[in-house]
Order: C-alpha cells, then sequence, then structure tokens
C-alpha cells in the first residue's frame, strides 16, 4: 500500500538507499522506480479529490485615462523601446535604445499622452527593473498603471513611488488621500497641494505633525523647499524643537536658505564674531595663501557648541578626521546669508571678498563652507566668484576646496552651458563629465560645439576612444538632433596613427562611435517627430 505524499517526497530527497519508501515493489522492479509509479498514482490521486477553490470578488473596472492616446508612429516606437531594453554586449555603430527609452519618456510625457493598455505590463516591468525610469513610466502609465500594478506583488513599487508619478492616483481636491492614503499618496497629495496653495499645504502638514512619524514628519518637510517664503518661517522655528534630530536638521537648513529669518540672522551674528577683515596688513602667518601687506581675513573658530547653535542645527560630533572647532566653523558660515559679507568686509562685492587671503591656512574651510552657502541660496553671483575662469586648472595648487559641478547649478543655464564650454576648450574632455551632467539638455550650440570637438581633437590625437565612452554616450543623449548633419563629416574612417601595436585599430573604432553618435540624434529626431504626431503636436 502506498504511503502518504510527504513520505513519497522524503525518500524521493534522501534517496532510496538511506530511506526506504514506503511503496511495493513489483517482480523485478527495484525501489526506485516503484517510487517513480506510487508518486504518479499519488499524484493523480490528489488532483483527483482536489477541490474548487472559491471564486474571488472581481476587480474594480480600471480606471479612465482621458489623456490623448499616442500617435500610431509613437506607439510603434514605445513597443520597440520596451523590447529592446535589455541591452548588453558590445556597442556597435547602431544607436543604443535602453538609453533612449527614458528621454522618449519624458518626450512622451511633455505632450501629455497616456500609455496604450496593451503596453502598460511591459512599461511597468520595464520600471521594476530600472529605477531611474519609475517616475517617468508611472507618468505615462497614469491611473490605469497603479490600478494594475495592485493586481500583481511584482510591480508594488508602483504603489508607493514618489509625488510626480503618483499625481494622477490623487486627485487635488480628495482630502481623503491625506487622511487615508499610504505615505506616497499623501507625500502627492501634499506636494501637488503645495505648488497650488503653499500656505494651505503649510497648515495641512501642522495640523498632522504631531501625530506622524520621525520618518515621515522628515520626507513631508522636504515638500517645503519647493515654493519656500518667509511665511514657512514660524512653522520652520517651531520645529527646531523637534524631538528627531534629522527632521531638525532639515528645518535648519530650510531656514538659513532664507536670508531673512531670525536663524540666518543668529548665524550671522556667529558667523561675523568668526572671521573678520584684519586691516593691518603684514607677512606673517599667511599659512601658504600668500604673504604681503593690505587687507586679509583673519578667523577665529568656535571654541565649544552650546546648546542655542545646536538648536540651530550645528551638529556637534565632526566626522572622523575632521577638527572640531573647523566643524562648527563650517556648519555656521555655510547656513550664514551671504549678503552679511558684503557689509562685513567693507562694501567688497564677492569676487573681491574671495580674492582676499585668509590667514593660518583657514581659506580652502573658508571657501568650502561659501561654496556649499552660494548653492544653498542659489546666489548666482557669490557662484561665479567661487567657480573663477573656466580656463584657471582644474586641479589648482590650493583650490581642492573647490565643487564646480555643484556651484554651476547656482547659475542659469545659458552660463552655465558656456563655462563648461570654455573648460573643455580649455582643458579637453578628461575632468568634465561631471560638469557635463549639470548642463540643460539639449546642450546649447556653443557646448555641443566644444564637446564635439574635443572629441575629434582626442581622435587625432591618437586616443583611444573607448577612454571618452562616458562622454560619447552623454553626447548621443544630449546633444541638440539638428546637428546631426553637420557631423556627419566625422563618420569618415581616420588615417592610424603612428602608435604601435597598442594604437591598432582605434581609428575603426572612432569611426564606429561617430557613426553611433550620428545615428543616434538622427534616432532621436525622428522620435520627437513621431510624438508630435501627423498634425505636428507641439509639446
Amino acid at each position: 500500500m502506498n504511503g502518504t505524499w510527504d513520505e513519497l517526497v522524503t525518500s524521493a530527497l534522501l534517496g532510496t538507499a538511506r530511506r526506504t519508501p514506503p511503496v511495493c515493489a513489483r517482480d523485478g522492479q527495484d525501489t526506485a522506480a516503484a517510487l517513480l509509479d506510487a508518486a504518479a498514482v499519488e499524484t493523480v490521486r490528489r488532483r483527483a479529490g482536489a477541490l474548487p477553490a472559491a471564486a474571488r470578488a472581481r476587480p474594480d473596472p480600471a480606471p479612465e485615462d482621458e489623456r490623448p492616446p499616442l500617435p500610431a508612429a509613437a506607439r510603434r516606437r514605445l513597443a520597440q523601446l520596451l523590447a529592446d531594453r535589455t541591452g548588453g554586449g558590445r556597442r556597435t555603430a547602431a544607436p543604443d535604445l535602453t538609453e533612449l527609452l527614458p528621454q522618449w519618456l519624458a518626450a512622451a510625457n511633455r505632450h501629455g499622452y497616456q500609455a496604450p493598455s496593451a503596453l502598460l505590463p511591459s512599461l511597468l516591468e520595464a520600471a521594476r527593473a530600472r529605477t531611474d525610469l519609475r517616475t517617468e513610466a508611472l507618468v505615462l502609465g497614469g491611473p490605469r498603471a497603479r490600478w494594475l500594478a495592485g493586481l500583481n506583488p511584482q510591480w508594488k513599487y508602483a504603489l508607493r513611488s514618489g509625488p510626480a508619478a503618483s499625481q494622477a492616483a490623487a486627485g487635488p481636491a480628495d482630502t481623503r488621500v491625506w487622511e487615508e492614503g499610504l505615505f506616497a499618496e499623501r507625500a502627492a497629495y501634499l506636494t501637488s497641494l503645495r505648488r497650488r496653495d503653499p500656505a494651505a499645504a503649510r497648515e495641512l502638514l501642522a495640523g498632522a505633525w504631531p501625530t506622524e512619524r520621525a520618518e515621515d514628519r522628515l520626507m513631508f518637510l522636504d515638500v517645503l523647499r519647493e515654493g519656500l517664503s518667509a511665511a514657512d518661517e514660524p512653522f520652520l522655528e517651531r520645529t527646531l524643537d523637534d524631538r528627531s534630530r534629522n527632521v531638525r536638521a532639515t528645518a535648519a537648513e530650510l531656514l538659513s536658505a532664507l536670508p531673512g529669518s531670525a536663524l540666518a540672522a543668529r548665524m550671522a551674528d556667529r558667523a561675523r564674531s568668526c572671521v573678520s577683515l584684519d586691516r593691518t596688513g603684514g607677512t606673517g602667518g599667511m599659512g601658504g595663501t600668500g604673504a604681503g601687506e593690505g587687507p586679509r581675513i583673519t578667523v577665529e573658530a568656535p571654541h565649544e557648541c552650546d546648546k542655542d547653535m545646536q538648536r540651530d542645527g550645528v551638529v556637534v560630533k565632526p566626522p572622523s578626521g575632521r577638527g572640531e572647532r573647523s566643524w562648527w566653523l563650517s556648519q555656521i558660515v555655510e547656513a550664514a546669508p551671504l549678503a552679511a559679507w558684503r557689509e562685513r568686509f567693507g562694501g567688497r562685492s564677492p569676487a573681491g571678498i574671495v580674492a582676499l587671503p585668509v590667514t593660518d591656512g583657514w581659506q580652502p574651510e573658508l571657501h568650502a563652507a561659501w561654496c556649499r552657502a552660494a548653492v544653498r541660496q542659489r546666489d548666482a553671483e557669490w557662484a561665479r566668484a567661487l567657480l573663477g575662469p573656466a580656463s584657471e586648472p582644474p586641479a589648482a595648487e590650493g583650490a581642492s576646496w573647490r565643487d564646480p559641478a555643484k556651484l554651476l547649478s547656482a547659475l542659469p543655464a545659458e552660463e552655465r552651458a558656456e563655462w563648461v564650454a570654455e573648460f573643455v576648450s580649455a582643458h579637453g574632455l578628461s575632468d568634465a563629465f561631471r560638469l557635463l551632467g549639470v548642463c540643460a539638455v539639449p546642450w546649447a550650440q556653443p557646448l555641443g560645439r566644444a564637446i564635439v570637438d574635443a572629441l575629434d581633437t582626442a581622435r587625432d590625437a591618437g586616443g583611444y576612444p573607448w577612454s571618452f565612452s562616458g562622454v560619447m554616450g552623454l553626447a548621443e543623449r544630449c546633444l541638440d538632433p539638428a546637428q546631426a548633419d553637420r557631423l556627419e563629416v566625422l563618420t569618415a574612417q581616420p588615417q592610424e596613427p603612428d602608435g604601435g601595436p597598442a594604437a591598432a585599430g582605434a581609428g575603426a573604432y572612432w569611426g564606429e562611435a561617430f557613426q553611433r553618435l550620428v545615428g543616434t540624434l538622427r534616432l532621436r529626431a525622428t522620435m520627437l517627430a513621431e510624438l508630435k504626431g501627423p498634425a505636428g503636436r507641439p509639446a
């Protein structure tokens, strides 16, 4: 007589030599074969005795999406991009479709289209595999994508995604979302309300503040960055007494971005007590910043971090390898309003202040804090002064405190592109990758021309094309597609340089790379035209 299913499975896993199965073998049949026969019979018996499961309730119908559908050509393009999204292998002269999908999604969303229902599963699966696609993919998918995600646990990320992706799920007037929704839905509602009515969003958050978890308070507080104004100061000032250190630090950061706030004034007073102008001149103690007669900046870092400083966001314990006093000083200067320094230094401009020598080796610390303040306060004049000319060497001695990529973010987009174009023209591409990442897309013509000229120069100099693959990939995605015809000449096979066996074949790779660049630009132009549709729908 056959044993139970569990006994048969146990014997099969352990092996018949170690566990005798509860079966009766026929004449001449070995034990293993008898086990398989018994398992087959037991399987049929189990299936025959299975009872039908109770029918589940049918899901609610998918919500309507009132946005216009994609033009037919754009719909076919999306299907192609989703089908080829895996990529892989060595790059050839053909465009890399995996890198074009994010750009296509963003362009489609600018037109306000909805995703085809038949492609929603593929779209959700693509966004599951690539987090950089999620925001734009879920905006295109709209309410139907979120409805579909609720039926498949593998797509649950769509139910907790950020504000931009879940706008369609939370109507701006539905306060029940704030009261009863998931965190992502509540964050989306608060963000939407903040954009329409900043005061109402702030009051809504203030009303729920005492009952929110610390991690949720931190994320909700971050919503106030958009549209931050002096009207937010009373709420943020109260938040400085929050029981969460991270919440207090974020509130202090937001207040320091308001130059007229009471916290900014307190930080300005502290900063002025630490940093001053010495008009007596002299040559001693310059700490490597230059010597000579004339005004100079002197620094006296704080000797303690009192309770008031801590309440205003100054962290007591420095990072490993950092001195306490310099750590406290940097936080104070970073949070002080930059406008206060003009008066402190006799009406000098930011450029004039930055040019002053600093005693006792404090220049890197002081200038680094000013850099962070310029980025936080979006002060273009200070950012411009701290950046200096683009023609300066990128690793100039004594300028390790400077982070050009962050400082550039405080400049207008056109000036940013001009500075990076001048930098590339002067120094080439080796230190330009991070700088290109902060430039608006498509790149302005001077910047695009500087990048292409630098790539062409690298090829003529016998450089290896794979050394510039990162910049080449950015160029494929960021150059103006209208430049494709002008760049056609670069696809010609160059003459091999005299570089020995190591350089052999580099010319073929360069030709292939430029063919891919031109092909990608033309494909991007075609994709944008497809999204406009036959009637030329504007973005």
